[in-house]
């Protein structure tokens, strides 16, 4: 059955409570704890490789097992969203991500590094959900995802910075000790985040089971082209740089420069989220990102390849909570937000092996980026025409926060 509109419009007609400064912090907080792997795994590759001498088919599988393990999580916890706590899941995260990074700054051969990707994988899962979750329950979901991807990119772009000094003086087992280190300060922020279950005095939800629904699968199919495309190339962006001639360092500042790129776009996204029509923003960023994803591997300077690395960034942050943003007016109890986050890890961990593998065959990463561009601008595609009727249901001087027949059981 339909999800009674008089449910939806408790959500719409309310006026939108504020949302506390302490609250958005703790997103912030969940969201880089939630994306540490995903932003620095591509530090941790290029130092395995020289410390150790893996190869990129190698990599690459340690780098899937992760992120395959991540999106595993996310999976197995979508259906059961109505009953968590958001601050028990980051609490939980923290423990398994700390011990596994400091499993791995000891660890020398391939059997252990793999066990410890699957550790953190489980843990980026959880804090992943606990960050969708709260973010359900603030006025605006998008608005506040976007927050949290300001507050994740400021701090990252420290991060980019010091992280390769880290990694020249103390090694790759040095990286880990840090990340595991950073893991812990982001989970401390944990006792902000709701301890509640998300919307728990709602009584009228779909069942934990009930069917996607044809337009729940539309942003799904948009987000696996999304993130495939644009993603293919992320974990090895490093590497790449490297035939070009960019150093590690140089590397970090160029996407230290790029995540406060991203952080001001966010920001400026915070700040129209919820007057913002949908779709030829989406259809922009993705544009954008898609793009940008083909220069990274086919551009043969350092400032084109800065450049392109800027707009990546800065747009694939965009594009993230807009589709976001439709998934929770899709289905505003948060269970298809986790499944977009669990498909887009599970698109990831298919990129970083086929990246791998093309490098490894044919020794060479160019081939990537022009086939991740077509593939993410076929999200255009995808997921326009949900965007377009979104922006036609809103009443003027309205935010439809949700779409009252897209949820079936």
């Amino acid at each position: 059955m339909e999800i009674p509109p008089a449910t939806v419009a408790d959500r719409d007609d309310s006026p939108a409570r504020p949302d506390s400064g302490r609250l958005l912090i703790a997103i912030g907080a969940a969201t880089a704890a939630a994306h540490i792997g995903n932003n620095f795994t591509t530090f941790l590759i290029g130092g395995l490789m020289d410390r150790f001498g893996f190869t990129p088919l190698q990599m690459g599988a340690w780098s899937t097992v992760e992120t395959l393990s991540y999106a595993g999580a996310m999976f197995l916890i979508a259906p059961r969203v109505a009953s968590l706590s958001p601050r028990l899941l980051l609490l939980a995260a923290g423990v398994l991500v700390v011990a596994a990074q400091s499993a791995s700054a000891v660890s020398a051969t391939l059997p252990p590094l793999l066990a410890a990707r699957v550790a953190c994988g489980l843990g980026f899962g959880l804090a992943n959900t606990a960050l969708n979750l709260a973010a359900g329950q603030t006025a605006y979901p998008a608005r506040a995802i976007s927050v949290g991807i300001a507050c994740q990119t400021m701090l990252y772009a420290l991060i980019n910075l010091v992280l390769p000094m880290v990694g020249e003086r103390y090694g790759v087992a040095g990286m880990f000790a840090g990340l595991a280190l950073l893991s812990a300060v982001f989970t401390a922020a944990a006792v902000w985040l709701p301890n509640a279950p998300p919307r728990a005095a709602r009584p009228l939800v779909p069942a934990p089971h009930a069917p996607i629904g044809p337009d729940g699968w539309r942003v799904l199919a948009a987000v696996a082209c999304f993130t495939f495309g644009s993603l293919a190339i992320w974990q090895f962006i490093q590497p790449a740089a490297r035939v070009i001639g960019v150093s590690a360092v140089a590397y970090g500042r160029d996407q230290s420069a790029a995540t406060l790129a991203s952080a001001l776009g966010n920001l400026a996204l915070a700040g129209v989220a919820a007057r913002l029509r949908r779709s030829l923003p989406l259809t922009l960023a993705l544009l954008a990102c898609g793009l940008s994803a083909a220069a990274l591997t086919t551009v043969s300077n350092h400032a084109a390849f800065a450049a392109a690395l800027v707009l990546f960034n800065t747009s694939w942050f965009i594009t993230y909570p807009l589709l976001l943003g439709i998934a929770y007016a899709v289905d505003p109890t948060g269970r298809l937000a986790v499944l977009s986050s669990a498909a887009w890890l599970l698109m990831e961990s298919a990129g970083s092996l086929v990246t791998g593998l093309v490098a490894q065959v044919l020794g060479s990463y160019t081939p990537v980026g022009p086939l991740g561009m077509a593939i993410c601008i076929s999200a255009i595609v995808v997921i326009r025409p949900l965007a377009r009727r979104l922006d036609v249901a809103r009443a003027p001087g309205r935010v439809a926060d949700a779409l009252p027949s897209a949820i079936s059981s």
